[in-house]
């Protein structure tokens, strides 16, 4: 969606548009980038078109909402949807699980650090569910994250205007791009391994840190 369009739906639909767009963008959904809808809410605040406390409660419940989708997902259904996912791509399987254990090991600390993180915010929601944490203490770390990522986001529209929509965009472009980059490489090194050559690897170096 463009800003106009953006706009245009907001003056039609007024403050659940935003809820809505903002929800959309918590799915992980494609087509609604953060680095422009949280700004331009916080240009419609700025401007007197709703107030600045508003637009945090909207985006912020909003941000809980896709969340406790995702990790509803992931609890109930996250075995199977992973299972479909590793079967595209196979090679994504060590990354996934890892966060899983980083989120076994961390807790709610890890999904509080997770949240303030470009796209590892909204899939986080998914390996959160499939380990089964506790749901108060899920919703009590996610709400603070999304809360200091929505403020961030919210504030530059509010402050800098149209200024922050571009170095927002930017920034999360640039993130995006070499988060992806970086999950290829990891999947094309693992592809060009036998998995017999990579067990000797990891053999002879965990004998080479030993002595």
């Amino acid at each position: 969606m463009s800003i106009s369009e953006l706009t245009d739906y907001f003056l039609r639909y007024g403050a659940f548009f935003i809820y809505l767009i903002v929800l959309l963008e918590y799915l992980n959904l494609p087509g609604f980038p953060a680095g422009v809808i949280m700004p331009l809410a916080g240009i419609w605040a700025a401007k007197g078109e709703i107030s600045f406390p508003m637009v945090m409660v909207l985006t912020v419940f909003a941000g809980l909402t896709g969340s406790w989708a995702l990790y509803l997902l992931g609890r109930f259904g996250g075995g199977k949807v992973m299972e479909f996912y590793f079967k595209k791509f196979p090679k994504h399987r060590p990354v996934i699980e890892e966060k899983m254990a980083f989120l076994r090991e961390k807790g709610g600390t890890g999904v509080f650090v997770s949240k303030l993180l470009p796209m590892v915010r909204t899939l986080i929601s998914i390996p959160a569910g499939m380990v089964k944490m506790n749901f108060t203490k899920y919703t009590v770390s996610s709400a603070c994250g999304i809360f200091l990522w929505n403020l961030a986001f919210v504030g530059a529209g509010y402050f800098f205007g149209d200024a922050a929509i571009i170095s927002l965009h930017k920034f999360m472009h640039n993130f995006s791009h070499n988060f992806l980059y970086h999950l290829k490489n990891e999947s094309l090194f693992n592809n060009c391994y036998p998995k017999k050559l990579l067990k000797i690897r990891r053999e002879n170096s965990d004998k080479g840190e030993k002595t």
